[in-house]
């Protein structure tokens, strides 16, 4: 069973539906409900194996994702997979950027995303289950390249919190940790940095550019892996990309 956040469109759409299509039980985590029982209902008319199961969780809000896990616990056994996606970045620089949103980053980008693998390690342990924790991460988690440098900064965040997860869970468990770095994905993430019109312009300007459905292959890549390897860090740039 897997909890995958961020699940409404792009990439968290995308491997929830993969996850469906290759029969699991995903929950489904936004702040936009309606959206994943759309892809809910899509992936039930394809007649995929599994079961995708809408639920709304806005991850930057403790109590909610205290709620939606104990929900997980009681309704569907607990948590053997957690896919932490949920992500945003605002368009402003260092020098731009308020307090407000730099915690609204933050909140969503590192603490959300701590406490949703801290809550999915924390079951699995209690059931003896050795689960998969797998960060979305991103290439700004392991480089700078220009406007984004405070995105930048949680990124490196979840690069440290990737590895020390791995560290503590290595001690008790099997526990495998993963996070999966990805170049640009022609997504909703630059429309809603820039706006609609400039965030098109900027996938259209590219040569090459990533999909949300490589990302997804990703993931099964790293969940198929034998017991005995840990798939750390998968980086995954397009094509021709320099940076």
């Amino acid at each position: 069973m897997a909890v995958v956040t961020g699940a409404s469109v792009g990439i968290g759409a995308a491997i929830s539906k993969n996850l469906v299509k290759h029969g699991m039980t995903v929950v489904g985590l936004a702040r936009n409900k309606e959206a994943i029982e759309k892809l809910a209902e899509e992936c039930k008319g394809l007649g995929y194996r599994g079961k995708l199961i809408a639920h709304k969780c806005d991850v930057s809000k403790e109590a909610e994702i205290e709620e939606v896990f104990k929900w997980v616990e009681s309704n569907v056994g607990g948590v053997d997979v957690c896919v932490n996606n949920a992500g945003f970045a605002t368009k402003e620089t260092l020098l731009e950027l308020t307090a407000d949103q730099m915690r609204a980053m933050l909140d969503v980008n590192v603490v959300g995303l701590t406490l949703c693998a801290s809550k999915a390690a924390n079951s699995m342990l209690a059931r003896k289950v050795d689960g998969h924790i797998i960060n979305i991460n991103s290439m700004s988690g392991h480089r700078l390249t220009g406007r984004f440098n405070f995105y930048a900064a949680t990124k490196f965040a979840v690069t440290a919190i990737t590895e020390g997860l791995r560290r503590e869970l290595v001690e008790q468990s099997d526990i495998r940790v993963t996070q999966i770095s990805p170049g640009f994905v022609e997504t909703e993430f630059a429309p809603r940095a820039f706006g609609e019109e400039e965030g098109r312009a900027i996938y259209a300007s590219k040569k090459h550019i990533l999909q949300a459905q490589d990302i997804a292959e990703a993931v099964l890549f790293a969940l198929s892996a034998p017991p005995s390897a840990q798939v750390h860090d998968i980086l995954i740039r397009p094509t021709g990309e320099k940076l």
